[in-house]
């Protein structure tokens, strides 16, 4: 057992554990919270969507998905970096879309468009019956949705999971993706082990701002790139499949489905 000075005054070590600490919380502070998203965070906090922010989930070049607290339960916030750097990393044919659906002329209305839809997917995969985070609002470039996960801590995504029914994973995938297909109308696109989560056995999507509807000219590419993703993955981990049968149980072909 540590002794009192111990507990109050920490060894060298456990000082530099703390330096470190604070100068990496600077630097997320630095890099995600400038003047106008700490404006937006403000605005969402009296709307009453959440309390407070806790701490980082999840970093990337795009942005940062910290977890908040609203109440006794948490939420998940969403906060995209305003920056050429972001706007390069979109996918090109799903900001040709967006720009369909809106006038987006630079950075300053980009980001915020994206946000938005991202919120607007999200609500229509989970009106299709698609597991994804429920949005909750946004404003500017912060969205705030659904937290997945419990105190424990957030859930894994499927690549850091421990799996242990494959073929029960492997149907749900399919499920998954053929109900963003129909009724969904949606290819979400960028499907990997990395963009879905893992809770109680069931995947949930994330990262579905990329989304394009079944119509675009690329949908077909697309959805067979989503299902070789998640193919390979499921081989790697030792379960036999196809993406070709992967994709027949996703989308089957119109021959199939005529009498």
């Amino acid at each position: 057992m540590p002794r009192p000075d111990e507990i109050m005054y920490p060894t060298r070590p456990e000082r530099q554990q703390d330096r470190r600490k604070e100068a990496h919380q600077g630097k997320v502070l630095d890099e995600f919270f400038d003047h106008p998203t700490l404006l937006a965070i403000s605005r969402l906090i009296n709307r009453g969507l959440f309390d407070a922010i806790d701490h980082p989930i999840s970093t990337g070049k795009e942005g940062g998905v910290f977890r908040g607290t609203k109440g006794s339960g948490f939420v998940a916030i969403k906060v995209y970096r305003i920056g050429n750097a972001t706007f390069r990393r979109f996918p090109s044919y799903a900001l040709e879309e967006l720009r369909r659906e809106v006038s987006v002329r630079n950075l300053r209305t980009l980001i915020p468009a994206w946000t938005r839809r991202e919120h607007t997917i999200l609500g229509r995969l989970r009106a299709a019956g698609v597991r994804v985070p429920e949005p909750l609002g946004y404003h500017r470039n912060v969205l705030v949705m659904e937290y997945i996960g419990g105190r424990e801590g957030a859930a894994p995504r499927l690549k850091d999971a421990l799996v242990e029914d494959l073929s029960g994973l492997y149907d749900d995938l399919v499920e998954q993706i053929r109900r963003m297909w129909e009724p969904g109308g949606l290819v979400h696109g960028d499907l990997s082990p990395y963009n879905l989560l893992y809770r109680e056995g069931k995947v949930v999507a994330i990262d579905v701002a990329q989304a394009v509807s079944v119509e675009h000219p690329e949908a077909v590419r697309l959805l067979e790139r989503d299902v070789g993703h998640l193919a390979g993955f499921l081989v790697r981990e030792g379960l036999k499949v196809k993406a070709s049968e992967f994709l027949e149980r996703v989308r089957p072909p119109p021959s199939s489905t005529e009498e």
